[in-house]
């Protein structure tokens, strides 16, 4: 299990299969998927905190699965917590989130979380039926049938995007009774804000491409409305925030080298000069004391936060020079990046979030559930709860109660 941070560093990947444009060769998807397992395991090996990757359903991206490939990822680390990048709370149905995430908690022995978004491509919505119009409404609908989801055994539902359920349990159970963390995830909306303030989750700004002050007053807003909301001070909110970097030890040789990406780039290629999509957002390509400054700096503007995510291999970058970043981000950079966010935090501040902290805030030292079912065909309707430990339901004596198995 990860030991406790006040932030969490990581690299988030959204799993994009690029040409490389100084070679012209493009990746297989089956060497990307194995390339990008090796960059989340090396995270580890480097000392970094956490591992994303988005979903995507349209080529030229792979991971239409994240669960699949960071219970893979899981399995062979040992302190790394895994998380998405986001999973598409609009277009995937909450009942396969809840019980697909829950399962991931238990193989992960709780090393896990999520962040959630409403996801930008277009065309994704009609591919699951759904209407790209609604994309707020389907956001807030169907976190709220997720949350019960979780935290209720037996669960009745009726809305408007999914058909109503009655008397139904996700399964398995979350783990030790305790739901997976939730980040929401959000580049420019503030209802998104909003609703992880509602909630008292997480909130990651994912800065990666407009100016700060945009998301300045995100975040501000998420810190406001989790106070008024009764979670705590603006300040304990938990926030998450985005980077990009690229370095080398001289600052021209990190220009140099990383030009041609930059250029050629699906996301940003083509538009803005690197040098002044660098001054609007935090690409920061030069040397480790460059991006060392610079992200030190974050607290300056957004106030304490508890996750730095970093894009390291996209826009065809190879694998080696990957694992090259990745060596210097944990070897050079991220060491001293703890050291400095670590000054003066004040202690009311919380830690970023992990499962065994949840767990004990919520049992302190004692026993957390274990969820046992009773013997149950399924019929929640009129056996009550299908677990042992849940309260007797009214009419028990009747015969209408659980039964111990």
């Amino acid at each position: 299990m990860n030991e406790q941070n006040p932030v969490q560093f990581g690299i988030m990947s959204v799993s994009d299969i690029t040409q490389d444009p100084t070679t012209g060769v493009t990746p297989s998807e089956a060497e990307r998927i194995k390339a990008t397992a090796v960059i989340a395991r090396h995270a580890e090996e480097v000392g970094l905190d956490v591992f994303a990757i988005g979903e995507h359903h349209n080529p030229p991206f792979w991971s239409s699965s994240p669960t699949t490939f960071l219970a893979h990822v899981a399995a062979q680390t040992e302190r790394l917590i895994v998380s998405t990048s986001t999973t598409l709370i609009t277009t995937n149905d909450p009942v396969r989130i809840a019980e697909d995430y829950a399962m991931l908690q238990h193989v992960t022995d709780g090393r896990m979380d999520l962040m959630l978004g409403r996801g930008n491509t277009g065309p994704v919505y009609p591919w699951f039926g759904k209407d790209i119009r609604q994309g707020l409404p389907l956001a807030i609908e169907n976190y709220a049938l997720l949350r019960k989801l979780w935290d209720e055994d037996v669960v009745d539902w009726e809305g408007k995007f999914r058909t109503s359920l009655q008397g139904f349990t996700a399964t398995p159970r979350p783990l030790d009774g305790v739901a997976p963390f939730v980040w929401h995830g959000s580049i420019r909306t503030p209802e998104i804000a909003e609703q992880a303030a509602y909630y008292g989750d997480g909130f990651f700004a994912n800065n990666i491409f407009w100016p700060k002050e945009h998301y300045q007053r995100l975040i501000e807003l998420y810190r406001q409305r989790y106070a008024h909301y009764g979670h705590g001070t603006p300040e304990q909110a938990i926030v998450g925030i985005g980077g990009q970097v690229f370095m080398a030890a001289s600052s021209q040789d990190a220009v140099t080298r990383f030009r041609p990406y930059f250029d050629n780039a699906p996301v940003y290629g083509h538009g803005p000069s690197m040098e002044d999509f660098a001054e609007m957002t935090p690409l920061t390509v030069g040397s480790p004391q460059q991006v060392i400054d610079r992200y030190a700096s974050m607290r300056d503007t957004f106030g304490d936060f508890q996750r730095q995510l970093f894009l390291i291999d996209h826009a065809g970058l190879p694998l080696k020079t990957v694992l090259e970043q990745l060596d210097i981000l944990g070897g050079e950079v991220v060491p001293v990046l703890r050291r400095e966010l670590a000054k003066n935090r004040p202690e009311t501040v919380p830690d970023a979030p992990t499962h065994a902290a949840r767990v004990r805030a919520i049992y302190g030292d004692g026993p957390s559930r274990q969820a046992r079912p009773s013997a149950n065909r399924g019929d929640n309707l009129t056996a009550g709860s299908p677990y042992q430990d849940a309260p007797v339901a009214a009419g028990a004596a009747f015969g209408l109660g659980r039964k111990d198995a």
